[in-house]
């Protein structure tokens, strides 16, 4: 799913307008970029959690000359689904 397709699916169930329902799609994920850059996490209950972790530097090879190279430590965002997500 795209996300017109997810614009059209929130307009259906809703009963929203898709011009409505893609400002309400966009502003919810604004709101969750927004969070996740102050490092804060997001838990929808029954959908899941969303957190910022940091992976630390380390070593690692470059494949097309068997190099050893540093790779950079950075900031990585992680998803947790909820336990009946996938049910």
């Amino acid at each position: 799913m795209n996300k017109s397709e997810l614009i059209d699916a929130i307009a259906s169930q809703s009963g929203l307008t898709k011009a409505n329902s893609a400002k309400a799609l966009d502003a919810i994920l604004s709101s969750i970029q927004g969070a996740l850059k102050k490092n804060d996490s997001i838990q929808l209950v029954g959908f899941g959690t969303y957190s910022v972790d940091e992976r630390a530097a380390r070593e690692g090879r470059n494949p097309r000359t068997g190099e050893t190279m540093t790779i950079a430590a950075k900031k990585v965002v992680k998803f947790k689904p909820s336990k009946n997500i996938l049910d």
